[in-house]
């Protein structure tokens, strides 16, 4: 595929790209929001984190209010994650999670949610991203699914409040790991309007049984957030485009055709070291690979 040529900005039925503030952890905020917008993306992915609007330092309004002011004068759209490693518990990777048998530690990432809730909706972002945890050793699954939903239920309710979804991820070797797993946890919710599914394309190609567009056009219904990037089957490797096994055109026919109008947001967490040169590759190999799709699904 070539990588040459003006990414763009979008036609009507184009998607919307983002790139997510975890592969720019090199950059400050407003230098990345600002290389976002000059490339051609149409928006950010951004994870709270203490680099990039710590969302337990002091002064979150404020620094959310210039943050939106930012956002509004580069024409972003933005979607808030929550997947930063150490911004609760410095020395064990993303901890406390969800199903930790403390329910201090429990409370901490609710209340990590609940601020991202309050975050998007002064930013305007239509999603809140999030994550299950990995089962804690001794503890039993339906234990742990039991304590999931009754952590997740206010947080639910707080995003429906403020019309914003909240969009758990199915993450590999988490409790919650594919699709079957989030419909799990949806129907033990009731199936609440504002919680949707962050769906993250190399997961698919990772382990789901289904190829990765098959996905989007199943999963389609409940798809409030995309994360993209290449994998491989069976690796948990966020890889640069090219360097996996995932066919892109199909997949961004599929989004397009379910009508997706949120943000597909490049995840390159491992590569900030090289961040804006990859943020400029990766949406030229997008756009690329949508024109593809729309030429007849040519292989990228």
């Amino acid at each position: 595929m070539s990588r040459t040529g003006d990414p763009g900005r979008p036609t009507p039925e184009s998607l919307r790209f983002a790139y997510g503030t975890n592969g720019l952890t090199d950059l400050r905020l407003s230098d990345a929001l600002a290389l976002l917008a000059d490339l051609g993306y149409d928006g950010v992915s951004l994870t709270l984190d203490h680099m990039h609007l710590d969302p337990l330092a002091p002064d979150l309004a404020a620094r959310t209010r210039r943050v939106a002011r930012d956002l509004e004068r580069l024409g972003l759209g933005v979607a808030i994650e929550t997947g930063a490693r150490y911004v609760l518990d410095a020395r064990r990777k993303h901890h406390p999670t969800l199903l930790d048998p403390d329910p201090e530690a429990r409370g901490a990432r609710v209340d990590l949610l609940l601020r991202a809730v309050r975050v998007a909706a002064d930013l305007g972002a239509p999603a809140v991203h999030c994550f299950s945890g990995v089962l804690p050793p001794g503890e039993s699954a339906e234990t742990a699914w039991r304590r999931l939903a009754d952590a997740l239920g206010p947080v639910v309710v707080a995003a429906g409040a403020v019309g914003v979804s909240l969009a758990i991820e199915p993450e590999p070797g988490h409790l919650l790991a594919d699709l079957a797993g989030f419909h799990r946890l949806r129907t033990a919710l009731g199936d609440p309007a504002a919680l949707g599914l962050t769906l993250d394309i190399g997961h698919c190609q990772c382990l789901e049984p289904d190829p990765p567009a098959e996905c989007v056009r199943s999963a389609a219904p409940w798809v409030r957030h995309v994360q993209i990037e290449d994998m491989r089957r069976g690796v948990h490797e966020h890889l640069p485009f090219g360097e996996g096994e995932i066919d892109f055109p199909p997949v961004l026919e599929a989004l397009r055709a379910a009508g997706y109008r949120g943000l597909v947001g490049v995840e390159l967490p491992r590569h900030s070291h090289a961040g804006p040169e990859l943020a400029r590759a990766s949406l030229r190999f997008l756009k690329d690979a949508e024109r593809a799709a729309s030429e007849g699904g040519i292989r990228c």
